[in-house]
């Protein structure tokens, strides 16, 4: 009973066995973790507006919907071309001294994981427009817009980043201008990209795939096996800028729907844009189209089906091109 009785000596005892526990439990098994696990070999650290980005990122509340964690279940594969390791996570430091927020691998996914988003949409323009008018884009989106993060200008100054809005969405008679923490965010979402497994290291497998018939459907990069589907991977890797009716987006992504370059006998040109990208228009108004191809890491046959699909919808009737013919011009396209 003394020893309920002296406050000194029981609240001692509490506090020692309390960091004890927090030695044990909590600070060694960090220190091991630290010292076992190494930043994957070719990953970078954050530097710059991306770092920039990460504390606007936390400061907006996006870790509340969105992980950057690929769990190695079936599930998972569209969000990346592997499960995430621990070693995707080794080179992020704590903020500060007083603020954590090192990893935002978060545990709620109300919206799509964005652990490589920066592969899967690798437009900065696109970005830009969903962030301030979300549905804009992407109809069925709940996210909520982040005009703060913009600025409406009668007139755009000079090195200003104009965001090219579609009606109905844009101000009347203003333009829209991306102010410097809008342009921090994209780089940091931009920089969100699974960097590849060293040459001879197996990857981790995804889990519970069930049964055949439901893993026909390929991955959002391109990495997915089974049949090709044309309208599944145009989905995947295009619709979020030309819409899936292919019409684009007025002033912001051209339409694929009567486009001559989809439509033309020959399919060299537009299997080079896939390939290389596009700047050809910018003086349309619209911004350069990256090498979704190369950046998705989309296989011949994908490609073929995407093409393909394009050429055959949205009242487009061009022919269909042989997947002998996709194969030998993406031979002859250096990337």
């Amino acid at each position: 009973m003394k020893f309920y009785r002296n406050h000194r000596l029981f609240f001692s005892a509490v506090a020692s066995l309390f960091i004890f526990l927090t030695v044990v439990i909590a600070i060694i098994p960090a220190l091991h973790n630290q010292l076992s696990y190494a930043p994957l070999p070719g990953s970078e650290p954050l530097a710059g507006d991306a770092l920039k980005g990460k504390a606007i990122f936390v400061a907006n509340g996006c870790v509340a919907c969105h992980t950057q964690q690929v769990r190695n279940i079936a599930m998972d594969r569209t969000w990346g071309n592997r499960p995430s390791i621990a070693a995707d996570y080794a080179g992020i430091r704590r903020t500060d001294i007083w603020r954590n927020t090192a990893t935002l691998m978060g545990t709620e996914r109300t919206g799509p994981d964005l652990t490589s988003i920066g592969s899967r949409q690798p437009s900065d323009v696109w970005h830009l427009l969903h962030l301030y008018a979300p549905r804009s884009v992407v109809p069925a989106s709940i996210m909520p817009a982040y005009p703060w993060l913009f600025e409406e200008k009668s007139q755009a100054a000079p090195g200003d980043t104009v965001v090219n809005v579609p009606p109905p969405f844009a101000p009347a008679d203003r333009q829209v201008v991306a102010r410097p923490e809008a342009l921090q965010l994209v780089a940091y979402l931009l920089s969100l990209k699974q960097t590849p497994l060293p040459d001879g290291t197996a990857s981790p497998d995804f889990l519970y795939a069930g049964t055949a018939g439901n893993e026909t459907a390929p991955a959002a990069t391109g990495t997915g096996t089974g049949i090709a589907d044309g309208a599944t991977l145009y989905a995947a890797n295009c619709q979020a800028c030309h819409q899936a009716n292919g019409e684009g987006l007025k002033g912001a992504f051209p339409p694929l729907k009567g486009s001559p370059i989809v439509t033309d006998d020959d399919p060299s040109r537009i299997l080079t844009i896939i390939m290389k990208g596009y700047t050809s228009r910018e003086k349309e108004g619209y911004p350069a189209m990256p090498p979704i191809g190369v950046t998705n890491k989309l296989t011949p046959s994908q490609i073929h089906s995407i093409i393909n699909h394009e050429r055959k919808s949205w009242g487009n009737q061009a022919r269909e091109v042989p997947l002998e013919e996709v194969t030998k011009i993406l031979a002859g396209i250096a990337p």
